[in-house]
C-alpha cells in the first residue's frame, strides 16, 4: 500500500499478529490503512458494499473462500492469491484477478488496474454475483442438502410408517425420442439429448434416451443416461419416422413417467403414450418443414408434425420467442418457452491450429450443417469479395445435401477452408480463437453454434431475423437476409475493428452467462416435468430461464 498511496485499504478481521501489522504500517506511515477490527453482520456487509473490491492476500490454501463468494454478492469482484480453491471460484478477468501468492509486484499491478478501471471493475461485479446466483444461492444448497439427507435415509422398519419427507420426491422416469443418439455429434437434438439429460440425472431423474444403432457405440449407458439402441432405415424420408415408431412402441411398454420427443416430425407419434397413461412432451427446435432440402412430401409431412406438436402432446416447449409467437398465432397454442444452452468457454492456446492453417484472431468461422437454409454459399460469396488477410473456415458436414456440398467446395482453397465436425478441445480452439463468427441463414429455431460462439466470447455477426436477434440484442452484429453485398460491407467493417469485435465478444458472454447456461435450462426442463405430473415435492435448484426482452437488434454501418 506503500506504493499505492491514492488507494484507501480496510483490513477487517482480527488475530494474533494485528498488533504487529500496526505496527507495520506505523513504520511505513500509510495513512491510507486502516484497521477495523473483528466486524460481522450489517457493519460487515456495509463495508463489503461500499468497497470497489476485495483484496485476499493470503498464503494459506482453502477449501472454499467463503469470503470470495461473500463479496460476489455484493457485486464486488476479488484480487487473491493464486493458490487452493481460488482458482475454482476466481475466473481471471471477468470475477477478479489473480495474483502469484507473496508477488508484491503483482499485487500492486491488479490493484493498479482495477482502481483505473472503474466500468471494467463493476461489471466483474455483477459477473461475480451472477456466478454466485448460479452456482452458490444458499437455497441450492440447502435443497442439496436435503436431497442428499433423503437418499441416505433408512429403509423404516417392517410395520413401522416411515416419516414423511416434503423435500423430495420420487424420481421422474423420462425417455427422450426424435435425436439420433449420443455420443457422436450430428446437430443441435444431440447436444441437447447430453447437455439436459445427464443434468437431469444429476437431480435424481432416471434418464431413458433412445437411439440408433447406427449412430450411437453399443454402451449400455452414457453420462448416467441408460441408452435403447433401434434399428432403422438409412433413407433421408423414413429413417427418422421409422425409429420414432419403433422407440414409441418399446417406451409405450416400459415404466417411464415422461416421453420427450424432440422436432416437429417425431411430433407425429405423441399422442400414442398418452393411450397407456404416460404424459408427453415435444420441443420444437424451428420450422422444419421449411428446409429447403424436403420435397413436397416430405415437406407436407413435416407440416403435419407442425400441427401434431401443436394438438398431441400434453406440453410444447419452443426454444424462441418467435417460435412462441408462431405458435400462438397459428395455432392458438400456448407454449413453453424453453430456450437451448450453452456454457463460457475460456480461450484456448492454440495446438492443433497450425495443422489447419490458422491463426488466432486471423479468420471468420461458420459451424454447422451445410444445407441450404444454412446460406453457406451466400458467405462464401460475401468473403470471395473481400481483400483480406483472414481466412474463411466452415466446419460442419451434410444433412443429405451432397449435391450442394460438392458446390460449395469448388471453392475450397488456401483461403477458404472445410473442416468435418469439431468437437471436445478441437472445438474449443477453434471456436474461442475466432475473429468472428458468422450465421448467414435464413431459417433458424434457436442456433446452439451461436450461442456456442458467444459462450466464447467471440463476437457474433447474424442474418437480420427474428429467432437471431432475439438473442444477440444489444451484444452482436445484423446484415440483411440473403444479400451478400450487406453480409461483405459488415464482414469488411467488423475485421477492420478489433475494439468493437471485442466488446461485442464479451457482451455477448455475459449474455449465455445471465440466459443461456445448461444448468438453467435443464433446471427449467425438470420443473416442467414435474408440473406435468403434479409431483410438487420435487425440488428446483435454478431460478427459470430469463425471457429476454423483445427488440430489433442493432445493425452497425
Amino acid at each position: 500500500m506503500k506504493r499505492l498511496p491514492q488507494v484507501q485499504l480496510q483490513i477487517a478481521g482480527d488475530g494474533p499478529q494485528r498488533s504487529e501489522l500496526e505496527n507495520l504500517a506505523r513504520e511505513l506511515c500509510l495513512t491510507n490503512v486502516k484497521f477495523a477490527g473483528h466486524v460481522g453482520g450489517k457493519v460487515l456487509d456495509y463495508m463489503i458494499a461500499s468497497a470497489r473490491f476485495t483484496v485476499l492476500p493470503s498464503r494459506a490454501y482453502e477449501t472454499l473462500g467463503k469470503t470470495i463468494l461473500e463479496s460476489y454478492a455484493w457485486g464486488r469482484p476479488v484480487v487473491a492469491s493464486d493458490l487452493g480453491s481460488r482458482r475454482e471460484l476466481v475466473d481471471q478477468g471477468e470475477t477478479g484477478l489473480l495474483f502469484p501468492p507473496g508477488n508484491v509486484e503483482q499485487l500492486e499491478k491488479a490493484i493498479s488496474f482495477l482502481v483505473e478501471r472503474p466500468e471494467l471493475t463493476a461489471q466483474m461485479g455483477v459477473t461475480g454475483r451472477r456466478f454466485v446466483e448460479a452456482k452458490h444461492a444458499p437455497e441450492a444448497h440447502y435443497r442439496a442438502l436435503m436431497r442428499l439427507y433423503a437418499q441416505m435415509r433408512p429403509w423404516p422398519r417392517k410395520g413401522k410408517k416411515a416419516a414423511a419427507l416434503p423435500v423430495t420426491a420420487p424420481p421422474l422416469r423420462v425417455a427422450f425420442i426424435g435425436g439420433r443418439g449420443m455420443v457422436s455429434k450430428y446437430s443441435g437434438i444431440e447436444t441437447y439429448y447430453e447437455e439436459v439429460g445427464k443434468r437431469l440425472v444429476e437431480m435424481g431423474h432416471d434418464v431413458t434416451v433412445y437411439c440408433r444403432s447406427y449412430f450411437t457405440p453399443a454402451l449400455s449407458a452414457h453420462e448416467g443416461m441408460r441408452l435403447v439402441r433401434l434399428p432403422t432405415f438409412r433413407s433421408k424420408h423414413l429413417e427418422t419416422l421409422v425409429h420414432t415408431l419403433l422407440s414409441t412402441v418399446h417406451v409405450m411398454f416400459s415404466g417411464c413417467d415422461i416421453v420427450h420427443y424432440h422436432a416437429q416430425g417425431p411430433a407425429l407419434f405423441s399422442f400414442f403414450p398418452r393411450l397407456v397413461g404416460k404424459k408427453t412432451v415435444v420441443t420444437v427446435q424451428g420450422q422444419d418443414w421449411q428446409r429447403k432440402k424436403w420435397g413436397r412430401f416430405a415437406a407436407l409431412t413435416l407440416r403435419l408434425g407442425e400441427l401434431a406438436s401443436a394438438r398431441l402432446p400434453n406440453r410444447t416447449m419452443v426454444v424462441s420467442q418467435a417460435l412462441q409467437r408462431h405458435y400462438q398465432t397459428a395455432y392458438g397454442v400456448k407454449t413453453k418457452y424453453v430456450p437451448n444452452g450453452s456454457m463460457i468457454r475460456k480461450r484456448v492456446a492454440p495446438s492443433e491450429m497450425s495443422e489447419w492453417g490458422l491463426e488466432p484472431d486471423n479468420y471468420i468461422l461458420f459451424l454447422g450443417r451445410f444445407s441450404p437454409e444454412k446460406n453457406c454459399h451466400l458467405l462464401i460469396e460475401a468473403y470471395e469479395r473481400l481483400d483480406t488477410p483472414a481466412k474463411l473456415v466452415l466446419a460442419g458436414g451434410s444433412s443429405y445435401t451432397s449435391a450442394y456440398v460438392d458446390q460449395l467446395r469448388k471453392h475450397q482453397s488456401e483461403q477458404v477452408l472445410f473442416l468435418d465436425w469439431v468437437y471436445g478441445a478441437a472445438l474449443d480452439e477453434l471456436l474461442t480463437n475466432a475473429a468472428l463468427f458468422v450465421l448467414p441463414s435464413d431459417l433458424e429455431g434457436l442456433s446452439l453454434a451461436l450461442l456456442d460462439a458467444m459462450g466464447a466470447a467471440v463476437c457474433v455477426l447474424t442474418s437480420d431475423i427474428p429467432e437471431n436477434r432475439e438473442v444477440i440484442e444489444g451484444t452482436g452484429f445484423t446484415f440483411q437476409p440473403g444479400d451478400a453485398t450487406d453480409l461483405a460491407r459488415m464482414l469488411r467493417l467488423l475485421l477492420s475493428d478489433t475494439s468493437a469485435r471485442t466488446v461485442a465478444g464479451r457482451n455477448a458472454q455475459a449474455r449465455v452467462r445471465e440466459r443461456y447456461l445448461w444448468p438453467r435450462i435443464a433446471a427449467e426442463i425438470g420443473r416442467s416435468y414435474v408440473e406435468l405430473t403434479e409431483r410438487t415435492g420435487v425440488l428446483e435448484a435454478h431460478p427459470p430461464a430469463k425471457v429476454p426482452a423483445r427488440g430489433t437488434s442493432r445493425q452497425a454501418g
